[in-house]
């Protein structure tokens, strides 16, 4: 509308300056004069304040949810664990700006991630271990949920490896916010201030070229590094596959053998110059694959938020990837899980989890629905999986359908030449559960396996909490499996849920309410 008035106002000056003409008069000084007296119409200017205003141009995935799968034909579930939380400290960025996320935006594993869970260290030299519990699912009668915990080994300082960290940081004109640019710098001088001895941070920026900085500074220079962060300004566009490349050459130029390698990536995912999209982003990043340096991916920011390439990205970079919204989730990113987020202690963990079909008629992955394998892929050491940190938690749910329930699910023909038999273990079993993990520098897997009774018990406080958890996701989603849930439902589980004081936890209560509110006005 405000190009067709502005066209209109445009030819009726020519029409004009044309009479004018036409008449003999003093063209130019005619034009002068009804150039002065033209005025743009009040619609335009209206619609131009408006258009001054920043688009959103956030972009997300869209999920295809896991179906329930026929435990006879299809007994094998595997996947890559996940130790994101990004997804959620975005979603809840959202919900408390007043509106609700895009389905895209909620990823359930990463929400179920977010939280502490009361899980036991590992025994002996194992990097994690492995809990499992079975109980009544609240929204699905006759239903239940099986919880599949690990628990990687907490380290101390003095028994942690010294870093070489490159921060890859964004410094385009699009990070000129400031819930962007100057958060980022409050947030990795609050990294560096925690950061173990020995360590080393080299810096790299880009916008519009890239650049080092700062190169590798030992932590003990704790004021040049961050002198050098706070020198940081915003300006130009963003070369993000020029940078990425530098700070990997960065990271190999002062690798430290059996040290933490890692580069983190600091962005608002704006990658609009040079390498930019995402096959050529995953194929600079596929170069360095192998190498023992690390990719974790901080975003920041809202408006042109491109997390769908950022999560990618980071899963394809063996790496993690986090949200910083405010400088209270900066302190659980880079204060409270330091070690858990920066220093990995077990690479390419896979689950496989198989169903027995005399217990189970069928069953659903809730979430991890981009970190599902084949099930050939568990025992292939070649294809990568995710990494788990010190002191990491990550958690899986599945949603499970006992024999004997009316239930209805997409099957196969009937097998004319196999019969499923049992053919080791336990008949009674509702499952196993295996895992794979690689430990660091080693290139064969090793597999820890544990079977799981159908003993359905009471649930305590983390399964009641992680039952809200995984239904506020669903409900956000509007999961077709969503059943009985309702944002009261998901309130009285989390609350019952609650052991001892947890700020994080108490938000979340807080985060359902404004979400119930904002579902109610929607509706």
């Amino acid at each position: 509308m405000k190009t067709n008035l502005l066209c209109s106002a445009f030819a009726a000056l020519m029409m004009l300056t044309a009479c004018k003409k036409a008449d003999g008069g003093e063209a130019d000084a005619a034009d002068a004069a009804s150039m002065e007296m033209v005025e743009i119409p009040e619609a335009v200017s209206k619609e131009t304040t408006a258009d001054a205003a920043p688009h959103n141009t956030e972009e997300y995935d869209r999920i295809v949810e896991n179906d329930f799968k026929d435990a006879t034909s299809n007994p094998l579930s595997t996947f890559s664990i996940d130790v994101d939380n990004a997804s959620y400290s975005n979603v809840r960025r959202i919900i408390e700006s007043g509106n609700l996320p895009e389905k895209g935006a909620v990823r359930i594993e990463e929400f179920i991630n977010y939280f502490d869970y009361n899980y036991p260290q590992p025994a002996g030299d194992l990097p994690f271990s492995v809990t499992t519990e079975v109980w009544n699912a609240p929204w699905a009668k006759d239903h239940q949920l099986v919880r599949i915990g690990l628990q990687g080994k907490k380290l101390d300082y003095s028994s942690v490896k010294p870093g070489n960290l490159v921060f890859l940081l964004d410094t385009s004109g699009s990070m000129d916010d400031p819930n962007k640019l100057p958060l980022l710098r409050d947030a990795f001088m609050l990294m560096v201030d925690n950061l173990p001895a020995g360590s080393r941070v080299s810096i790299v920026t880009y916008a519009g070229s890239a650049g080092l900085v700062l190169p590798s500074t030992s932590v003990d220079e704790k004021d040049k590094i961050k002198e050098a962060l706070q020198s940081l300004q915003a300006g130009g566009s963003t070369a993000g596959g020029e940078g990425l490349e530098l700070a990997y050459k960065t990271a190999a130029a002062n690798f430290i053998k059996g040290g933490n390698n890692r580069v983190i990536l600091a962005t608002d995912g704006d990658f609009n110059v040079g390498v930019s999209s995402r096959s050529g982003l995953l194929d600079l990043i596929e170069k360095n694959k192998g190498n023992e340096i690390f990719l974790t991916i901080c975003g920041f920011g809202m408006g042109n938020y491109k997390d769908a390439t950022m999560e990618e990205i980071s899963n394809w970079g063996d790496g993690n990837y986090f949200y910083i919204d405010n400088m209270k989730e900066a302190q659980k990113v880079f204060e409270k899980e330091l070690l858990a987020n920066l220093f990995v202690i077990a690479k390419d963990v896979k689950i496989q989890v198989e169903f027995n079909p005399e217990k189970v008629q069928a069953y659903r992955l809730i979430g991890y629905e981009n970190r599902v394998m084949a099930n050939e892929d568990f025992n292939d050491d070649t294809k990568d999986a995710g990494e788990l940190g010190a002191g990491h938690r990550v958690t899986a749910l599945y949603e499970v359908v006992p024999v004997g329930v009316n239930f209805e699910t997409r099957k196969t023909d009937k097998l004319k030449y196999q019969k499923p038999t049992v053919t080791s273990g336990n008949s009674g079993d509702l499952l196993t559960v295996k895992l794979r993990y690689k430990s660091i520098g080693e290139h064969k897997s090793l597999l820890i396996e544990q079977p799981v009774a159908p003993v359905s018990v009471t649930p305590g406080n983390d399964a009641r909490f992680v039952s809200a958890v995984a239904g506020f996701g669903m409900l956000l989603r509007d999961s077709k499996y969503k059943g009985s849930l309702s944002y009261d439902m998901v309130e009285d589980l989390a609350k019952s849920g609650m052991a001892g004081n947890d700020d994080f936890k108490e938000e979340f209560i807080k985060l359902v309410k404004e979400a119930a509110t904002l579902s109610s006005k929607k509706g």
